[in-house]
């Protein structure tokens, strides 16, 4: 049977701040060397899928430099190997039209999906951390002769509010879709991952949700009423990193003891486009715990509890806690780091402080997902050598280190335009 993956990489993540404000999410480096849509991509070549297209829409730049052919995923084929698909006006009277959902998406592109001969459209989210194989679910979608299998996973109560929920007969048949409810009886909660026969697709996004936008909120709730669309429950580890706590927590949960993301899995390789960096080096004065350090890190400081991207230099007296340190940036002596997100490229300066104090006063801008004690430091930007950032503090990209208002920055603040 020929199978169609197509990942859902176009959108834009608000939840993300100022580290989606130059790439996509699934562009974001997530475990030092790898990017999100890194373990998507994996999990397809693993599962013997080697028909892949990749749907971009917003900053698709980053994306594309990173996949480029498809080599490191061996997708770089003549036939089959991996498809990146550009938004585009389909005629005239389209002109200025913009894809404005997943549903939306997949519609602008059936042409692509026709043309492919697939006979299974395997539909995927590029912001989801997890490997999976999906041959189970195929072989599953085929016995219970589906038109449309949705993966699923239990979730707490506690949770359900920010998933698409499921309620599904004795034979795993679904009979109910809410929308991130408030209160449901239902334990399983929609991946994001959706099989499809073909046909069913095309007939359904061109004829009765020809307007849908959605999948999760428009076409699921319907089409469970007039097809056959089935429940496949998965087991594993999985989570969506679309929100800079989930991120961030994602990220930490690498550095327990046993990590419930296994990354040195050789049956289960999730591979990536690596960059040349030479060995981790750490100075004579050096001290490490509890962290993971990519190529290329020169430490000289105390760093515990951190991932530590390619290329990171920390330099004498630094303390780094609890935090993420993304590609070439460098935390100058006697800097302080806790419980921050660095992008890439960043300059701490000397004697300079990140997420200070006790205050967890929210971000105005972002009061529901900045309320935790993060600070961001956007990519590029700069932080003054001696200044005081608070928590939950957002440092916008390619700030310069004389755009600061005082060299102290009180929690919940913005910096930047």
């Amino acid at each position: 049977m020929k199978v169609l993956a197509m990942i859902l990489a176009g959108g834009v993540s608000p939840g993300l701040s100022v580290l989606t404000a130059r790439r996509s999410d699934a562009a974001l480096p997530f475990a030092g060397k790898y990017r999100v849509i890194d373990f998507t991509l994996s999990n397809c070549v693993n599962s013997g899928l080697d028909n892949v297209a990749v749907l971009t829409q917003y900053m698709p730049r980053s994306l594309n430099v990173h996949i480029h052919s498809g080599k490191p995923w061996d997708l770089d084929r003549t036939e089959g190997g991996v498809r990146m698909l550009q938004p585009y006006q389909s005629s005239a009277e389209s002109a200025g039209a913009w894809q404005e959902g997943s549903a939306d998406a997949i519609r602008f592109n059936l042409d692509f999906v026709q043309d492919s001969g697939a006979e299974r459209v395997l539909i995927l989210a590029g912001n989801h951390v997890y490997k999976m194989n999906y041959q189970p679910l195929l072989e599953f979608h085929e016995s219970r002769q589906a038109d449309v299998t949705v993966a699923v996973r239990a979730v707490s109560p506690h949770e359900a509010h920010r998933f698409g929920m499921v309620t599904t007969d004795i034979d795993g048949r679904i009979t109910r879709f809410e929308e991130k409810p408030r209160r449901t009886r239902s334990t399983l909660a929609s991946m994001g991952i959706y099989l499809f026969k073909t046909g069913v697709l095309v007939d359904w996004l061109t004829g009765v949700g020809k307007h849908h936008r959605h999948l999760g909120g428009d076409v699921l709730p319907r089409i469970i009423t007039r097809k056959r669309v089935f429940a496949y429950e998965f087991e594993g580890y999985w989570t969506n990193v679309s929100m800079v706590p989930t991120y961030y927590q994602a990220n930490r949960a690498l550095l327990a003891d046993i990590p419930a993301l296994d990354l040195s899995d050789s049956r289960w390789v999730i591979h990536t486009r690596s960059e040349q960096y030479p060995p981790v080096w750490l100075g004579p004065e050096a001290a490490v715990e509890g962290n993971l350090l990519c190529d290329g890190a020169r430490i000289e400081g105390d760093v515990r509890g951190s991932v530590i991207g390619p290329g990171v230099v920390i330099g004498a007296g630094a303390v780094v806690r609890d935090s993420i340190i993304m590609n070439d940036s460098v935390i100058e002596p006697g800097a302080q780091i806790h419980r921050a997100i660095i992008d890439k490229e960043v300059l701490v300066g000397s004697e300079a402080r990140v997420g200070a104090g006790e205050d967890n006063t929210p971000n105005p801008r972002m009061p529901d997902v900045l309320n935790t004690g993060i600070t961001l430091v956007g990519k590029r930007a700069q932080v003054p050598a001696g200044a005081v950032l608070g928590r939950n503090v957002v440092v916008a990209p390619e700030t310069r280190a004389d755009a600061y208002p005082s060299p102290e920055i009180p929690s919940g603040t913005y910096v930047g335009a």
